[in-house]
């Protein structure tokens, strides 16, 4: 049974479509984990101190991963190892052993030196804790974190290599098992050790994610060794192409740790309230943009590699067509039924009505960029297959010092001016509640988000002419569809208000589920009579087995 476990998620996939929607579904797996996870933690604690502390922990780790861990990256890696391992095996083992050398060091020093002086650090980082009774707390549960980082950015390079011989589910599969490690941690870890039992679980998920690819690796002879025969020429130029996108991600983090430590210096449950919004918004991110972005990526970095332009600009035209097509009917969706998504995901227990209305306003902002988002990583994946890591690093930067400055004097506006409030607040449905200032932050964010997906779309016309067209054309479809949808889900809200009881979780899941149906089809008969091409692929793509979808010759050349 395991056998046949690990040759089905190692078998190979190398269809665009085929591998985006194989990646998708395992995403989709992955995400239910996440929900699974999400709805928990939202029983045990609601939106309270305790969850805060267990997010706030996050922090740290998460900017080291983004630092020390892009070393690592698969956007940046799997061009070397494309170059290399088609070379000779030989070739590319000793850079892939010289890689995992310097990252495994590089990784345990700054690791140990952020464990001594995490007593210093971490009342710097979240003001919020610095005179809370909860700061030890913080602080053990910060430290077992640390773990994290360590695993995810092995796991990362396992991945380069996985992808490389696109075994794309090897690589798929590994946040399942991370958020089947952080659910072991919920249920066994919190009740006795507290939350930094909860911190005990994501280091275990962080060692599956790592773990599962390793028999794959073991099998193919290609599992990275200690070595001294480091070439620190190469290592040099991989630091020189990886530091910008390492200052990119930083900067991106840097975003989120600003946006979080100003969500500790509100009420009790803002970091809780901003996490499950922002966990709720990356579903349409890591179903779709994340899946066409990671199984386009090794295709362009091929492309490019042998220097087929125009093919590579088909296939971005073509990525960015059905990361919009599937986008944004789903952020509408969202945008509809986000009281209905937020009570049936995590509304139980200690997560209560206002909680609810809380996290569904911030959802709703939230999930006004993620087709931004999800545009962005696509974005960020060509420009690193053709090793301009430049232009995403100035684009990011700014756009997080957007964020930065917009949460503060959002913040700041929102108890300034009345109006200013009064508005948010009633536009969002949560007049009267407490802690609504959280809201701000994720209004903040999506600024910032748009900006990027201009700066980046703009950047990437000017490189490569009439890519705007036809993706511009899927967009306005789209759109038109959506909204159309979004009014028809909306009127089905009212109508299914009066058939189920909304006083229970069922009765307002089945309201949200019916509303969303009718939405859906709806969406589908706009698509037909507009003659959506998407639509058509889509169809073309599920009416055969994608695991068994044949090959055109010319994608083999170039595998």
């Amino acid at each position: 049974m395991v056998k046949r476990w690990f040759t089905f998620i190692g078998q190979e996939i190398r269809g665009l479509h085929e591998a985006a929607y194989l990646l998708g579904v395992f995403a989709g797996l992955s995400l239910i984990l996440a929900l699974v996870r999400d709805k928990l933690l939202a029983f045990t604690f609601g939106a309270g101190r305790a969850l805060d502390i267990y997010y706030a922990a996050f922090r740290i780790p998460d900017l080291i991963f983004a630092t020390v861990g892009s070393l690592v990256s698969a956007s940046i890696l799997l061009p070397y190892f494309i170059e290399r391992f088609e070379s000779s095996h030989e070739r590319g083992a000793q850079f892939s052993d010289a890689i995992f050398t310097v990252f495994f060091g590089a990784m345990t020093v700054t690791a140990a030196v952020v464990f001594i002086i995490a007593p210093y650090l971490v009342p710097l980082a979240i003001p919020g804790f610095a005179h809370d009774p909860a700061l030890p707390e913080l602080i053990l549960s910060m430290r077992i974190m640390l773990l994290s980082p360590f695993f995810l950015g092995l796991s990362n390079l396992f991945s380069s290599l996985t992808q490389m011989h696109h075994r794309f589910l090897v690589y798929a599969a590994s946040p399942v098992v991370y958020n089947a490690g952080i659910i072991i941690g919920v249920l066994a870890g919190y009740p006795v050790m507290g939350v930094p039992g909860l911190a005990v679980g994501v280091a275990i998920g962080a060692f599956l994610h790592m773990g599962i690819q390793l028999p794959f690796l073991l099998h193919e002879k290609l599992t990275p060794r200690f070595t001294r025969r480091i070439h620190w020429t190469d290592i040099r130029k991989i630091v020189l192409t990886s530091l910008p996108r390492t200052i990119t991600l930083s900067a991106n983090q840097l975003a989120s740790f600003a946006l979080i430590s100003l969500a500790s210096l509100m009420s009790v449950g803002s970091i809780s309230v901003f996490n499950f919004a922002f966990n709720l918004q990356s579903v349409p991110l890591t179903l779709i943009g994340a899946s066409y972005s990671s199984a386009v990526f090794p295709t362009l970095s091929r492309m490019l590699f042998k220097g087929n332009i125009a093919e590579f600009k088909v296939k971005m035209i073509a990525s960015a067509q059905h990361i919009i097509f599937w986008s944004m009917p789903l952020t509408v969706l969202f945008v509809v039924l986000r009281a209905q998504i937020v009570r049936t995901v995590l509304g139980a227990g200690k997560f209560d009505w206002a909680d609810t209305r809380l996290t569904a306003a911030t959802l709703a902002l939230f999930t006004i960029s993620t087709i931004g988002q999800s545009l962005i990583v696509l974005f960020v994946r060509s420009f690193y297959a053709e090793g301009k890591t430049a232009r995403p690093l100035l684009i990011n930067a700014i756009s997080a010092s957007i964020i930065v400055a917009a949460g503060y004097l959002l913040d700041k506006a929102f108890f300034a001016y009345p109006l200013f409030r009064y508005f948010l607040e009633d536009l969002l449905k949560i007049d009267g509640q407490v802690g609504t200032s959280v809201i701000v932050l994720a209004l903040a964010y999506t600024i910032g988000v748009i900006v990027n997906t201009f700066l980046h779309w703009w950047v990437y016309e000017r490189v490569y002419h009439g890519f705007t067209k036809p993706v511009f054309a899927t967009f306005f479809q789209t759109f038109a569809a959506s909204v159309i949808m979004g009014y028809a889900a909306y009127l089905s809200l009212q109508i299914f208000a009066v058939v189920f009881p909304l006083s229970r979780v069922w009765g307002v899941f089945l309201q949200g589920f019916c509303s969303a149906i009718i939405g859906i089809i709806v969406l589908i008969l706009m698509l037909i009579v507009l003659r959506n091409e998407q639509l058509v692929d889509v169809w073309r793509t599920l009416h055969r087995k994608i695991w068994k979808a044949p090959v055109p010759p010319a994608e083999m050349e170039h595998m």
